[in-house]
């Protein structure tokens, strides 16, 4: 094993052992944070309480032009795991434990690359991405430091990803008339039914959206997580509530999607709220968005490195991108180990990731 591996392995066993699920959103400023504090020599640093168990850390040294974001909260730990979760453990090619993948693997590695430069640097964690009520990255750029590129440390097998979905996530009810089920008017007035033949069409309208496409990535996905509604069989459903969610494409405007959810089929929901939105990565407009995505390309290239395919989920690298910085995801794991049971990262990504970080800061010195 590499010094440069053994060093982000210990960092990675201190950083498992702190317990940051979220929820139950119970972090505080000491703990993990002193950690990182103790283990960022030179660097001025800037730990902020946002409440509600959102809490910063911004540390930089010198002027750098590129900030590294990494969020050291996780997803709770489920019955399935095979010893606690809390103790990280080795194979020969594998690190186990909850956030090694998403993302505590790449919080070690900036830790390891720190102490392997002593050049401009900037490094911004948070303890708020698992929520449904971010602050960290809003209240940092409610100020835009100046930088010229962020790189946000999700898991991409250590390639850099140029493009990714949206997210809107809405709470819909449908209003219906309570009676008896054994009229013809259940038809027309249950709450249940106008939610199924909304559903029919919101359905319907996603299959036609398959031909539209953005680096790489084709239609749009949809997904009904959740309807509550009704009381018997034999009664009909006064009112019913339906979770739903979308996930866009770079070039989709997601208020008119909102608005065809909303109004654009024959049942008209009695009220309807976004609970959620996340822009895609790159922001903008089909123009802006490809011109964001070419200006990170030349980054990736002339940094080194291997640029991927654009994904699926979601990053808070499009925060950054609405806001107008060049953004890109890049950090070590697969997202389909993350948020699962023995959650992993490779070692050779490990190994990977923190000489990349380490080429990024020293680019900066050129």
């Amino acid at each position: 094993m590499s010094e440069l591996l053994a060093t982000t392995l210990d960092h990675l066993r201190a950083l498992v052992a702190f317990d940051t699920r979220n929820p139950p959103r119970d972090i505080g400023t000491g703990g993990i944070f002193d950690h990182l504090r103790a283990h960022l020599p030179g660097f001025d640093c800037t730990v902020t309480d946002h409440g509600a168990g959102a809490v910063s850390l911004f540390a930089t040294r010198g002027r750098p032009k590129v900030l590294f974001n990494v969020h050291l909260d996780t997803v709770p730990d489920s019955p399935h795991w095979s010893a606690s979760p809390f103790e990280l453990r080795l194979s020969d090619t594998h690190a186990i434990g909850l956030g090694a993948c998403d993302i505590k693997g790449a919080a070690a590695a900036l830790l390891t690359a720190a102490a392997r430069t002593d050049g401009d640097a900037a490094f911004l964690f948070t303890t708020d991405e698992e929520a449904n009520d971010a602050r960290c990255v809003a209240a940092f750029l409610a100020h835009k430091p100046p930088f010229d590129v962020v790189v946000v440390a999700e898991p991409t097998r250590g390639e850099a990803v140029l493009a990714h979905r949206g997210i809107s996530s809405v709470l819909m009810t449908f209003q219906g008339r309570a009676g008896h089920a054994s009229g013809g008017n259940a038809v027309a007035d249950s709450a249940l039914h106008q939610t199924i033949r909304w559903g029919q069409r919101a359905l319907d309208y996603v299959e036609a959206q398959a031909h539209q496409r953005f680096g790489g990535l084709t239609g749009l996905r949809f997904n009904i997580g959740r309807i509550d509604g009704g009381i018997k069989a034999n009664m009909i459903a006064p009112s019913a509530e339906v979770r739903f969610g979308f996930r866009p494409l770079p070039s989709m405007h997601v208020d008119t999607l909102l608005a065809t959810f909303r109004g654009g089929f024959d049942a008209q929901p009695a009220a309807f709220q976004e609970t959620f939105r996340g822009p895609p990565l790159p922001a903008g407009d089909i123009a802006e968005a490809e011109a964001h995505r070419l200006k990170a390309r030349d980054f990736a290239d002339e940094v080194g490195l291997a640029i991927g395919n654009a994904v699926d989920f979601w990053t808070e690298a499009s925060l950054f991108s609405q806001a107008g910085y060049t953004a890109i995801v890049c950090g070590p794991g697969d997202i389909a180990q993350a948020h699962s049971a023995d959650e992993f990262v490779e070692l050779s990504q490990l190994q990977q990731i923190a000489q990349s970080y380490i080429s990024i800061l020293k680019s900066q010195a050129r």
